[in-house]
């Protein structure tokens, strides 16, 4: 089971998207066949927002549109070998999304879902910064997003 700690301060998502964005999570969680249960933050903001912390923690002063920081990189994070896994904290910019999805011609809501998996996959030890890394997140994505019912619309 996984926990999902929403902060959504300023309502930038409302609670059907929130609602969904947990049943993505949750059922990408068990797609991928993670075990035991575990916790995530997912924290939503503006583009003045995220590109203040793009800026402090990436040193990288730019608008992006979701940004994750995982926690179980490393041994050091496990408290106790029973203890709920921390994976760590996604944030996304709901104003970014909303460029994107017009950018791309897609939906909001897809775009939204998007970004909270691939924040999440990353909290998971995906990344994109070779080719062959990259390839293979871009296809657990897809994977993902169509088993769950989200498509390009």
């Amino acid at each position: 089971m996984i926990n999902i700690d929403f902060i959504n301060d300023d309502n930038f998502v409302n609670d059907n998207e929130l609602n969904e964005i947990s049943e993505l999570l949750t059922f990408a969680y068990g797609h991928l066949e993670e075990e035991g249960d575990a916790e995530v933050s997912v924290s939503f903001v503006s583009n003045e927002e995220i590109q203040n912390i793009n800026r402090d923690y990436r040193n990288k002063d730019s608008v992006t549109d979701v940004i994750s920081f995982a926690l179980e990189e490393d041994d050091m994070n496990i408290i106790h070998e029973d203890a709920q896994r921390t994976l760590g904290d996604i944030i996304i910019s709901t104003d970014r999304a909303k460029e994107q999805a017009e950018d791309y011609g897609h939906s909001y809501r897809r775009e939204l879902l998007f970004l909270s998996l691939h924040g999440f996959l990353h909290l998971l030890g995906y990344d994109h910064m070779e080719s062959d890394e990259e390839a293979e997140m871009n296809g657990k994505q897809e994977e993902i997003l169509n088993a769950f019912g989200v498509t390009r619309d």
